[in-house]
């Protein structure tokens, strides 16, 4: 298309004109929930409701001291709210870093601008790896191909010309061209997929849905529990229904385990800032947890192992051809591609095209280059009149089986290198065309089933790829961590397996060839499971090679930044993209790393299982402080006893055993590979010792009901109990925080010197009402909670050799 007849877009005036009448692209922005939203989430929750009605319930009855766990509540609360406001700043300052920034042409001139600021009738310019992120009509086509996959599910690209439909949502695989956006803002489709690809997502994960499931347990052990105990209190205590209430109160609150959702909660939102510091964004919070999960990481060669940008090696004429014409070629290919890849532009670098007039080669048809195709091609009318098509792309692909340049192309595969073949096709065109015309394919540059035409090889342009530097130490961290490594490609088998061998990736020296995999999904399953590279795989067999995966059992991660990564992208378990990636990668993926560096993936990892095992660790704490509740509140009732806590006790307790400790032990550094079945361990480990634990406390409480009598004789049955409780849940702290470490030991010892320190200062044995009598009595305590702690040794060593992993 001549530049005259180029359409030249909005002049600044129609847009200014259009915003002030709003036909902008308003869309809802891709970040977090609101802080609104936020304080909503961390406040209004069916728990605080318990705990706030208990709260206001003691404040009226008294004393202060026994309102201590509401105070507690809003802290923890406060704390919630606060790291997620931080990591909704976080995450905002990154995804301003990853947006989309589409290219518009106003008053002749192309320029980028936010995607909120496209207006009705802008000229949206498009090239290979763009997302289209509104509704229009094409203006413009130049070989233009367009995957719809994310919209009718279809993958084969659709080849689109002038005046044909764009919707949002969709990219560009191949060629370029412009459209003049028809739907913007909320009546563009674009509107509801950015928000659902792009937005920060609390969705479903196994450890969120895990604590859901826990707390309608909860739910269903604490209503009965807590009417019983409320009409047994009142019973026993007729006289004094003030402290009927204080004791009743005591044994409801301590069955709600508060900080658990708020640990993490704060967990997931300190992974994202740690993350973030790496600029790694996080568009969906599960993501930290399933990346900890995955079993295989598929990688896709060019742009993760390797980087971006190519040098061209050698250029080897074949058949006798003379290199000076070939030169000529690659210059007239090179200025034939307005928009070329890694490989082409490591071409333009080595042969610059020649300007107009300067004996230059006039293009007279093009077909931009496909990872379905595998070549690319254009057709010249050369300076002397005549007229040639020429085809750059896999040897392999362009040339017949047996023919002697695939034997020199497999040499050079084998030593790690990227090998081009330069070709004429035959039958050219005899006269010119205009550039991606539909009558592309019968100028010679695709056959009539779609194929490449007859081509007579001309060159092998050897490519040299830059690897990674941090690619190595990372196929070794996976390596070590049990985690399998595929990589899978759309170059040479040959050539990616002796890539991915400099890396030292195991298995590498035996790569497979895509388009040898059988049809029947079992055996090809089979050997996807078993293989380690693959090469010549098409977008639509990546995508299967995944489900393949996943139908053997595997949790699947895959990266990539290429168009061609997007359908296995978005059915991965987890997607990541490099922030250079196309903008249809960054819209699928879970996980963008924003700086390229493959090396950020461990710290994902490492941040997955931090959380998971963390998580794991302090549901255990808060689910047994649950059970030991419902089951001392079960037993009051039945013998019809005084609760043998008042708020305040728990209180204490809670906060030395279970919520100082979890909170430091819910952000410290874990290594452990994530582990399946959330709610069966943490069950498992947590009802054998809650029992134990409420055992021990009621037995001894019974003793102490026994030995002591006469005024005051409560105060000293609660401190008793109180002794043994505080011991037995030190002892299911200290097997929490195995493998013990320096700073571990130093927490529980802290902590039991707070409650030495609770017992031995007189006020603050009045102000919690302990107070030990005698030496009898409280030594019998000890003596309870010690044969509790090794019945909690062998509960805990017979739940770890039953559980699998």
């Amino acid at each position: 298309m001549s530049a005259e007849a180029r359409p030249q877009g909005l002049t600044g005036a129609e847009v200014a004109a259009r915003i002030a009448r709003g036909e902008v692209n308003a869309v809802p922005p891709r970040n977090s929930r609101s802080a609104a939203d936020i304080v909503r989430a961390n406040v209004f929750t069916r728990f605080n409701a318990i705990i706030g009605v208990l709260f206001l319930t003691i404040l009226i009855v008294g004393p202060i001291q026994d309102s201590l766990f509401g105070f507690v509540i809003i802290a923890n609360t406060g704390i919630g709210i606060v790291q997620e406001l931080r990591a909704k700043r976080t995450l905002e300052s990154l995804a301003v870093l990853g947006e989309t920034r589409p290219r518009v042409r106003r008053d002749g001139r192309s320029t980028e601008v936010p995607t909120e600021r496209i207006v009705l009738g802008d000229l949206v310019e498009l090239r290979p790896g763009d997302k289209c992120v509104v509704d229009g009509e094409l203006a413009e086509a130049d070989g233009l191909e367009v995957d719809e996959s994310l919209l009718t599910g279809e993958a084969d690209p659709v080849l689109k010309h002038p005046g044909d439909q764009v919707m949002s949502g969709s990219f560009v695989v191949a060629g370029s061209g412009a459209f003049t956006a028809t739907e913007v803002g909320g009546a563009a489709y674009a509107a509801r997929l950015a928000e659902e690809a792009g937005r920060f997502t609390l969705v479903r994960s196994e450890l969120r849905g895990g604590i859901s499931t826990l707390l309608k347990y909860i739910t269903w052990m604490m209503a009965p529990a807590a009417v019983g105990l409320i009409l047994s209190q009142l019973v026993v205590e007729h006289s004094d229904p003030a402290e009927a209430v204080r004791r009743m109160v005591a044994g409801i609150v301590p069955m709600v385990p508060e900080g658990l959702v708020l640990l993490t909660s704060v967990a997931f939102a300190i992974g994202v800032v740690r993350l973030g510091r790496k600029h790694c964004l996080v568009q969906e919070l599960p993501a930290i947890e399933g990346l900890a999960r995955v079993s295989v990481v598929c990688l896709d060669k060019t742009g993760t192992l390797t980087e971006g940008g190519m040098d061209v090696a050698e250029v080897r004429p074949l058949d006798g051809t003379d290199s000076a014409r070939i030169a000529q070629v690659l210059r007239a290919l090179g200025g034939a591609e307005p928009h070329p890849n890694a490989s082409l532009r490591a071409i333009v670098e080595a042969y610059p095209p020649l300007p107009d007039g300067a004996g230059s080669w006039r293009t007279t048809a093009t077909l931009p280059f496909s990872s379905a195709r595998k070549y690319s091609g254009a057709a010249f009318a050369e300076p002397g009149g005549e007229h040639s098509t020429w085809l750059l792309g896999a040897p392999d692909v362009l040339l017949a089986d047996g023919d002697r340049a695939l034997a020199e192309a497999a040499r050079l595969d084998r030593e790690g290198l990227r090998v081009l073949l330069l070709a004429q096709a035959s039958g050219g065109p005899d006269g010119p065309t205009a550039p991606g015309g539909p009558e592309a394919a019968d100028r010679g540059l695709e056959a009539a089933d779609g194929g490449p035409p007859e081509a007579r090889p001309a060159a092998l342009v050897v490519l040299e790829q830059r690897l990674r530097p941090d690619a190595a130490e990372t196929l070794g961290y996976f390596a070590e961590q049990h985690v399998a490594t595929k990589v899978i490609s759309g170059d040479n088998a040959v050539s990616v397996g002796a890539v991915a061998a400099k890396l030292g990736l195991p298995g590498a020296e035996l790569p497979l060839d895509a388009r040898a995999l059988p049809a029947d999904r079992p055996e090809r399953t089979r050997q996807v499971s078993g293989g380690t590279v693959f090469g010549r795989v098409s977008p639509q067999q990546k995508q299967e090679m995944v489900g393949d995966l996943q139908a053997a059992g595997h949790t699947v991660a895959m990266t990539g930044d290429g168009v061609n990564d997007v359908l296995a992208l978005k059915d991965a378990d987890i997607g990541v993209c490099m922030g250079s990636g196309s903008e249809a990668t960054k819209a699928v993926a879970q996980i963008v790393l924003l700086d390229d560096s493959f090396a950020t993936l461990p710290s994902v990892v490492a941040e997955g299982r931090r959380v998971i095992g963390n998580i794991e660790r302090v549901a255990t704490l808060f689910l047994t402080k649950t059970v030991y509740s419902v089951l001392l509140a079960l037993l009051v009732v039945c013998w019809q006893v005084p609760y043998p806590f008042l708020p305040r006790h728990l209180t204490l307790l809670s906060s030395l055993t279970i919520g100082i400790p979890a909170f430091f032990l819910a952000l410290a550094p874990n290594r452990e590979r994530a582990r399946p079945h959330f709610v069966r361990r943490v069950l498992h480990y947590a009802v054998p010792s809650g029992l134990i634990a409420s055992a021990a406390t009621f037995g001894t409480y019974l003793l102490a009901r026994h030995h002591y009598s006469g005024p005051g004789s409560l105060t000293a049955e609660t401190s008793a109990a109180t002794l043994t409780l505080f011991l037995v849940a030190m002892w299911v702290l200290a097997i929490v925080a195995r493998p013990w470490t320096w700073w571990r030991v130093a927490l529980v010892l802290t902590m039991g010197a707070a409650f030495l320190l609770v017992l031995a200062a007189p006020p603050l044995q009045r102000f919690f009402a302990l107070n030990l009598v005698g030496a009898a009595v409280p030594w019998t305590a000890v003596g309870v909670a010690a044969l509790a702690g090794v019945l909690l040794e062998v509960a805990w060593r017979r739940v770890a050799a039953a559980l699998p992993g």
